[in-house]
């Protein structure tokens, strides 16, 4: 029997140091307890769901690496982490209504778009002076979780994403690009085969990051599968470097490499189908709470993308 009511905050954390943590050992460890009292908390837990949410074995790991819950346990898990988040989002939005503002709202950009992020809260403390805005950069796959889970308001991605359920807003244009060092060969050919442009190599963003998808999709689809040699670095900024440095050449956001065309340090490889022009999207989850604060933000964000979103020379199209 099920006595939900009865559950405490203190219960749902043991679950989750034990999942973080993989041992009772371990949590207890982290959460400067002592082992019998972590047991104790995840006891009286399930007694209070009303079944087992921990696989107890020797080693106590699940598929994951972590601590191993059974599907049961997975979603108390998951409504904890939402109620963290719900619990540190009203933390920061009672210290700053304390500190004089009206309102506070997270934001995340993707790390493609963290050259443009900082311009949005500038431009927000001149617009919005009562409003404080957080900034979450992270990649695709990471935003996404903290939509799920609450810890941001909105998201400015590339593609919304088709779970969960999200309301977003078509902004500005965002062209992708081929990249390469300025004395690369093929920066100067013209009608280049994709068989040749495949004996490069090409310079990758980590699995989860939407640029990443991108090239694969473009590689896979005129190479028909093709393989090809490839690196991988988990920023654009290391990406962008790596072209530089001449490792290879790279399908990136132009947005992000905007300084390196400037400069001369950057050279653009012209194939067929390219630029590939997306979107950027403002995104935010369908049941999300909508406050007078968070309908202000998401104007403003609508209303100004052309102040904050960079433009880009004409050279690349």
């Amino acid at each position: 029997m099920s006595h939900i009511n009865s559950v405490t905050l203190k219960q749902l954390r043991a679950l989750a140091a034990v999942h973080k943590n993989g041992s009772i050992t371990a949590a207890a460890d982290a959460l400067n307890l002592t082992v019998p009292a972590v047991s104790t908390q995840l006891k009286t837990l399930e007694m209070n769901i009303g079944v087992e949410l921990v696989i107890r074995s020797n080693e106590m790991k699940g598929i994951d690496g972590r601590g191993g819950l059974t599907p049961q346990g997975q979603e108390v898990l998951a409504t904890t982490i939402q109620i963290e988040a719900a619990l540190n989002h009203c933390a920061k939005t009672i210290e700053t209504i304390n500190a004089g503002k009206s309102g506070y709202v997270s934001l995340g950009v993707v790390s493609t778009g963290k050259y443009f992020a900082p311009r949005i809260v500038a431009l927000a403390n001149k617009i919005l002076p009562d409003i404080r805005i957080n900034l979450v950069i992270n990649n695709r796959s990471g935003l996404i979780k903290a939509l799920e889970d609450g810890s941001i308001d909105f998201a400015i991605m590339g593609r919304p994403p088709r779970y969960p359920i999200v309301d977003f807003v078509p902004l500005a244009e965002h062209p992708h690009i081929l990249i390469s060092p300025p004395l690369h060969p093929l920066v100067r050919e013209k009608n280049i085969s994709f068989e040749r442009l495949l004996k490069e190599t090409f310079i990758l963003r980590e699995e989860g990051s939407g640029t990443r998808l991108l090239t694969e999709r473009y590689l896979d689809r005129i190479g028909h599968g093709s393989p090809y040699e490839k690196i991988e670095f988990n920023t654009n900024e290391t990406v962008k470097q790596a072209v530089i440095a001449g490792l290879g050449i790279a399908l990136i956001s132009g947005h992000t490499v905007q300084d390196g065309l400037s400069s001369g340090q950057i050279g653009i490889i012209k194939m067929q189908g390219l630029p590939i022009m997306r979107r950027w999207y403002l995104v935010r989850l369908t049941n999300a709470r909508i406050t007078p604060i968070t309908e202000k933000v998401r104007e403003f964000l609508v209303e100004e993308e052309e102040r904050y979103l960079p433009k880009l020379p004409n050279a690349i199209y």
